[in-house]
């Protein structure tokens, strides 16, 4: 059910006419001078109202702070991922219990800064040996992975992806430098 679509429809003092909807029209203002609308009914008027209203704000601003839990968009990126192909043969991820899955990505977990920098950079690394340009490929095929998995993503990936970004590429840019490259480029 979609509650911010509740109008002042459900307003019973409204729905009998008893309060016009134009609170600043004449109507309003000779019923009440009338004492066709105590000031009781006006107040539990009001009331309905701003009832009425919190609820579809509270509505609306749940949706948007569930939207990026998806549960089945995040289950969905965990099955594209051959977990056994970047080394992880531990319990599968969506079996774990909150504790054990913040264990994996923290500090010394296998998804964890340290360890995934480690894989991405060493992957890099190895595969180019001391050949600058592809050091250099290997580092953009980084960037793009990366950015090809904030639009599966949706947007911005969490705080530690970026991390993660850094620290590999901070390895890969030293290796680099090291032979006598730059990361700049310095074509254009």
């Amino acid at each position: 059910m979609q509650i911010n679509t509740v109008g002042s429809s459900l307003n019973p003092y409204v729905q009998n006419d008893l309060i016009p909807t134009d609170k600043t029209s004449q109507e309003f203002k000779d019923k009440i001078k009338n004492g066709e609308i105590s000031g009781k009914a006006l107040s539990e008027s009001y009331l309905v109202q701003y009832s009425l209203s919190i609820q579809a704000n509270s509505s609306s601003n749940f949706e948007a702070q569930t939207a990026p839990f998806d549960m089945k968009k995040i289950g969905d990126i965990l099955d594209s991922i051959d977990f056994e192909a970047i080394g992880y043969t531990g319990k599968p991820i969506k079996e774990m219990s909150p504790d054990e899955a913040k264990a994996l990505v923290g500090q010394d977990g296998f998804f964890g800064v340290d360890q995934t920098s480690a894989r991405l950079s060493d992957f890099v690394l190895s595969g180019a040996g001391d050949n600058i340009d592809t050091l250099k490929a290997g580092r953009e095929g980084i960037v793009k992975g990366f950015n090809d998995a904030e639009k599966m993503w949706g947007g911005k990936l969490p705080d530690i992806s970026y991390q993660t970004l850094d620290k590999a590429l901070a390895k890969i840019d030293e290796k680099i430098t090291s032979l006598g490259g730059s990361i700049l480029d310095t074509s254009v």
